[in-house]
């Protein structure tokens, strides 16, 4: 019944005789890639969310180049957002000079007028149809740190098997959908594929609105028997899932949550705090890392399941993106798991809650000299970001009184108190100032309607 249930939940089967190598870090990480590139013979497949146009990126853009060149069959896909201007300004033209094919993921469109918001969020590499990595690493001097910061904290894994085949088709998937050529790529059935080893996992392929990821997340939390341990890098699991992390702790299931201290994208982690009030009293224990970044997806539970992929614990991951996991049944990699977890722990500093329900936070050390100069310069650059963002739910608590508000929230919500003033004000003074941009919106929205509509009718 747990394999049936588990196999509708994700919308995967179980594939069996696999070998998982469980790669910590940019170092371990980029070694591994690097190689199977250089090993190449017959095709190349990287679908990244970000290649940053820094060492690290080019150093990968040059070998992918240099393979095309030998004649392998090199196909990158790219996010349009999450890549930047890095394309713009001739990142990945090396690789086509050299004969590969490089695409953009879901640019803007006039059909559509928020559909660009929907990123892919995939981190895989596939080569050879015989080896794939996945994880939640993307190709940036970050993750092998730079002097005086330390490389972020991520995991992936390095997939041999008969699972190959299966992130084959995914990729094969998404290349359509950018409008490359159809790839050949059958999966076999099972005993098809001579055996890489003895461990079984299910490939969860995510695209919007399937939630693939967050029912077995569900499924699993609600299964774990002795222990749940997870790490996340943009952790806003409110609602149903951050009810079940509390149901389970209460029934004596050990919940543990590993989440950063600082991000890269600063405006996540009040949120997460604002959630942690309520996870803390339900018996759910969090951390926060300490070091540059924890940027890691993955999860372990009872010493027998865990999961590695691109899926963080938020409902733009699990219901906006195509995402890209591997859950994994194999007492050895969760124990490989566990370890690597308590390890990080030791690195990181636990929340707890007052007697008056505050939370108490143990600070930690500022950097000092260059880092510490690159750190305030990137928080004042994110601090107008951080305000805006955490409006909608700080108003959100406060108009419905869902939870009670923290004391960092104060800041969000005089903003916007301040900003439905001047609102008011400059609709009263000089109306054209609200119907002009109402206007440029709506016409928009009816030149995207008519351009579906005609495209809907030419197709029937």
């Amino acid at each position: 019944m747990a394999n049936q249930a588990f196999s509708r939940a994700a919308g995967a089967p179980l594939v069996s005789g696999n070998s998982v190598r469980v790669l910590r870090d940019g170092g371990e990480n980029y070694a591994a890639w690097e190689a199977a590139i250089r090993a190449a013979r017959r095709t190349i497949h990287l679908e990244m969310y970000i290649v940053h146009r820094d060492a690290v990126g080019r150093r990968f853009v040059d070998l992918l180049a240099a393979k095309a060149r030998e004649g392998v069959t090199v196909r990158v896909i790219y996010d349009w957002f999450g890549c930047g201007i890095g394309p713009v300004m001739g990142l990945f033209d090396p690789i086509r000079l050299a004969g590969g094919d490089v695409r953009a993921f879901n640019p803007p469109t006039i059909s559509s007028m928020f559909g660009w918001l929907r990123r892919d969020h995939r981190k895989a590499l596939v080569v050879d149809g015989q080896v794939a990595f996945i994880g939640g690493l993307c190709l940036g001097q970050a993750w092998e740190g730079t002097r005086g910061v330390e490389p972020w904290r991520d995991t992936a894994m390095e997939l041999r098997g008969p699972a190959v085949a299966h992130v084959e088709r995914a990729f094969a998937e998404s290349w359509a959908h950018v409008g490359g050529a159809p790839l050949d790529v059958d999966v076999p059935d099972d005993g098809a594929v001579a055996p890489a080893g003895d461990v079984d996992v299910r490939l969860i392929v995510t695209e919007p609105f399937t939630a693939s990821m967050f029912r077995l997340d569900l499924l699993v939390t609600a299964m774990a028997r002795k222990r749940l341990w997870i790490a996340d890098a943009y952790f806003i699991g409110h609602g149903p899932f951050a009810d079940a992390l509390c149901q389970a702790a209460r029934d004596g299931v050990d919940v543990r949550l590993l989440l950063p201290h600082g991000s890269d994208v600063g405006w996540t982690v009040p949120v997460a705090r604002s959630l942690y009030r309520s996870l803390l009293a339900g018996g759910v224990r969090v951390y926060e890392w300490t070091g540059s970044m924890m940027h890691a997806k993955t999860a372990v539970a009872d010493s027998r399941w865990a999961r590695i992929g691109s899926t963080n614990m938020n409902f733009n991951s699990w219901l906006g993106n195509w995402e890209l996991d591997v859950a994994i049944e194999h007492a050895g990699v969760a124990a490989t798991m566990e370890a690597h977890f308590e390890e990080d722990l030791r690195q990181a500093t636990e929340i707890t809650l007052s007697p008056k329900g505050r939370l108490l936070v143990t600070s930690t050390s500022p950097p000092r000299g260059p880092a510490r100069r690159r750190e305030l310069a990137r928080r004042s650059a994110r601090r107008v970001v951080r305000e805006v963002t955490g409006i909608a739910r700080s108003v959100g608590a406060s108009i419905t009184a869902s939870r009670p508000l923290e004391d960092f929230e104060v800041g969000p919500l005089l903003l916007l108190g301040a900003a439905g003033a001047l609102v008011a004000v400059a609709a009263v003074w000089r109306p054209g100032l609200i119907g002009w941009p109402v206007a440029a919106f709506s016409i928009w929205a009816a030149i995207t309607l008519f351009v579906n509509a005609w495209f809907a009718w030419r197709q029937k």
